[in-house]
């Protein structure tokens, strides 16, 4: 009698990727890029919590800074500071929810695109996604905005404002990006050994998209995020200073900046300064905080 002995197959060729940091060098400009968007994110969450009112009327015009008003004054006497806090708060929220946003969106159909690579799925999803990358992303919001105005309108029972059109403008301008980068990471994945045992097992797809295949896309997709967060930041600010973003009474940082132009040569440099730099410090921040995450990704993968 012949005894046949199954070979026992491994799912997997080698192990799934982590994200660890311990043990490894971090740059002083990570370190750097952590600090800048750690306070940038406290600043914002508990800013408008400690400071005045920012629509009330609580020094004289054009104070500078001092013990009482440690941004100074804008031309109508109300606090710099907690309407630089609450323009923070502004810009964090509009980032934070358009690129949640965009990632919900592009990553289901980038790793969709990559699984199905040189086939039908794969062709459609990516011409739209190149359709859309014609377009820069402040003549797209400058466009769309300029048609549709300032104004709230209803989408069904939802009514979406100026902050919720720049949200869902940078998140559709953000989408191409990250799916592009979740298509070529899965494509290096399904080429695979363990993609090809698990297929030939009979693991089902969903389960080889979910649990594989979702885990070692992240890691690049993250990095893209952090930088596209400097980028919703700037966005925001910029269509506040042009006049098409969030509207007054709400204080945004480039609305505040806008303001403060009128008054530069006069010499309350404080007015322009103070919010320029807060809006230098996300940028910044979340610049070298993508940088360094992909540094720690690319020698982790090394």
């Amino acid at each position: 009698m012949t005894t046949i002995i199954q070979p026992q197959v491994r799912t997997r060729s080698r192990p799934r990727r982590r994200i660890v940091v311990k043990g490894r060098h971090i740059k002083a400009l990570t370190v750097l890029g952590i600090a800048l968007v750690t306070g940038y994110l406290l600043f914002a969450a508990f800013g408008p919590l400690f400071t005045p009112d920012p629509l009330a009327r609580t020094g004289a015009p054009l104070e500078g800074p001092s013990a009482a008003h440690w941004f100074g004054t804008d031309h109508l006497g109300r606090d710099l500071l907690s309407r630089v806090a609450s323009g923070a708060r502004v810009s964090v929220l509009v980032a934070v929810f358009s690129v949640g946003i965009g990632l919900l969106v592009a990553l289901p159909l980038g790793i969709a695109a990559g699984y199905c690579a040189g086939r039908w799925p794969d062709e459609l999803i990516m011409r739209v996604f190149e359709a859309i990358q014609t377009v820069p992303l402040f003549v797209f919001a400058m466009v769309v905005l300029g048609i549709t105005g300032v104004t709230s309108f209803h989408l069904g029972p939802v009514e979406i404002g100026a902050a919720g059109k720049i949200v869902l403008l940078i998140a559709i301008a953000a989408t191409p990006y990250f799916a592009r980068v979740a298509r070529a990471a899965t494509l290096a994945e399904v080429q695979e050994d363990y993609i090809s045992a698990l297929r030939l097992l009979g693991v089902p797809r969903r389960r080889i998209i979910g649990n594989e295949l979702l885990v070692n896309v992240l890691p690049p997709v993250i990095v893209q995020s952090c930088l596209w967060m400097a980028v919703a930041v700037f966005a925001e600010g910029a269509l506040g200073f042009l006049g098409v973003g969030v509207q007054p009474p709400t204080p945004t940082l480039g609305g505040v900046i806008a303001d403060a132009t009128r008054y530069l040569m006069a010499g309350a440099w404080w007015y322009c300064v103070m919010p320029g730099l807060v809006l230098l410090v996300a940028t910044v921040g979340f610049g070298l905080l993508g940088d360094g995450a992909n540094d720690l990704l690319d020698r982790g993968e090394r």
